[in-house]
């Protein structure tokens, strides 16, 4: 593995890569002083970096400020198409979602994150509406845990070990032990279910996408209103067809 000590890492990529992603982290036009502090680079390595950008069709300038293309697109759309099921995940969730007439969702695991990659919205707005890209912290989330679930158990003490639990809404679950016991109980029951973990409104049931070799590769979930229902009455309900929808999209 490339470290920044070692002659394998490329140092300028790397520090495009960052620009890139700073520049993604605001919705408006930056100068190279708002990017150099954002990105903890020198001015000089930004302005050089952008006008490699600039080149290369990733960013656009009016000599002023700077933003992001749509070329840039490519980067993220490249990821999702190495996905075997990600093609197939867009009619399998409106399928579900139609059915179950909730909102239900895709993700993956990324560095103590979901990260969302294919999201079916009902007509029915909740209060948090995520869309592809959104992050959330993995504990405070029924897919989270599912994801969670699937590591191996050095991968997951490292994630106990960096990860700082912090209480979201008076419902987070962040003490360490209790949460190991709730991810040890997905993986013997097949399901998670959070209620009102990350937002005091949703509560959510997710099960596992797994890969051709029975890893977890992805979750699909259901988000639900808070109170609305229990967790029996939500596996009565939808779990069934959470698990149908997951079959549909393992990996062959």
């Amino acid at each position: 593995m490339a470290t920044p000590e070692s002659e394998s890492f490329v140092r300028t990529f790397a520090r495009g890569l960052r620009v890139i992603e700073v520049m993604g982290q605001s919705a408006g036009r930056q100068n190279i002083a708002q990017l150099s502090d954002a990105s903890e680079l020198p001015r000089t390595v930004v302005r050089r970096l952008l006008l490699t950008l600039i080149d290369l069709g990733f960013v656009k300038t009016d000599e002023k400020d700077y933003w992001l293309t749509p070329k840039v697109l490519r980067l993220g759309m490249t990821y999702l198409y190495t996905l075997p099921f990600w093609r197939q995940s867009q009619l399998v969730l409106e399928e579900l979602g139609t059915r179950m007439k909730q909102s239900c969702a895709v993700s993956v695991l990324d560095e103590g994150d979901i990260v969302y990659i294919q999201r079916f919205h009902t007509k029915r707005i909740l209060a948090f509406s995520p869309s592809i890209g959104t992050r959330l912290p993995a504990y405070s989330v029924a897919m989270g845990r599912v994801l969670l679930s699937g590591l191996p158990e050095d991968q997951l003490d490292a994630y106990f070990e960096t990860t700082d639990f912090t209480p979201l809404t008076p419902r987070t679950e962040t003490d360490k032990s209790k949460l190991r016991a709730a991810i040890s109980k997905v993986r013997e029951q097949g399901y998670a279910w959070s209620d009102a973990g990350y937002d005091e409104s949703i509560c959510g049931l997710a099960v596992p996408i797994r890969g051709a070799g029975g890893s977890i590769v992805a979750a699909i979930n259901v988000s639900l209103i808070s109170g609305e229902f229990s967790e029996d009455q939500a596996k009565a309900e939808f779990l069934p067809l959470l698990k149908l929808a997951a079959s549909r999209l393992k990996e062959q």
